[in-house]
């Protein structure tokens, strides 16, 4: 295959997925037909069903897109800082300015993938596992350099992601708290869970 061939694709497979995010952003998943993906996209079914089988694949495929790019920003901004806790803060605050940005994915992976079966149910804690496996690490990190005394990290990581998907749900839905009312509670709240005080550093 060319190198003009593979772009082509992959320009036919993003073009399907930004018409996809736009019709279910605006009708929910349930209500979406795959013609109107066809028509908003100016390609063919044949061409959606050559990247994604189904819609559920399609709608779980967008899903992972957005996780990706959460996981690219928060990887960026945590190679900015040095080791420790400042680490784990930059890390919740790429988090809530990705989900600012980008709202209308974050709805989709936050509130119309919730209640849509045990498919969706099953990435959503794909997810939420993968995200816990980064606050994980960081936590482990500050742990190493002195910043926060020994915890158990595992768990520790998981009741964060509760705290922080509860909240960042609500903010998605509604637009308050919003960033700095969450950055200013949540944040010394998670950081005074496993011993560290110093709540300057949570800005």
């Amino acid at each position: 295959m060319t190198q003009d061939n593979t772009n082509e694709k992959k320009g036919v497979r993003e073009r399907i997925l930004d018409s996809a995010l736009n019709i279910f952003s605006n009708k929910g998943y349930h209500d979406t037909r795959i013609d109107e993906i066809v028509g908003e996209s100016d390609t063919s079914k044949g061409a959606i069903y050559f990247h994604f089988p189904n819609k559920e694949k399609l709608f779980l495929a967008l899903v992972d897109q957005f996780a990706d790019l959460i996981e690219r920003r928060v990887i960026e901004a945590i190679e900015k800082e040095e080791q420790g806790i400042q680490r784990v803060r930059a890390a919740l605050e790429s988090v809530l300015d990705t989900f600012g940005r980008y709202r209308r994915p974050a709805k989709l992976l936050l509130v119309q993938a919730v209640g849509l079966g045990s498919v969706f149910e099953q990435k959503r804690l794909e997810i939420t596992d993968r995200f816990a496996e980064l606050i994980r690490t960081y936590l482990q990190e500050a742990i190493d350099v002195g910043d926060v005394p020994p915890v158990d990290v595992d768990v520790v990581a998981h009741a964060w992601m509760g705290a922080i998907y509860n909240v960042v749900i609500q903010w998605v839905y509604t637009g308050e708290p919003d960033r700095e009312r969450i950055l200013d509670a949540l944040l010394p709240l998670l950081l005074r869970s496993v011993g560290y005080e110093h709540t300057e550093a949570a800005r």
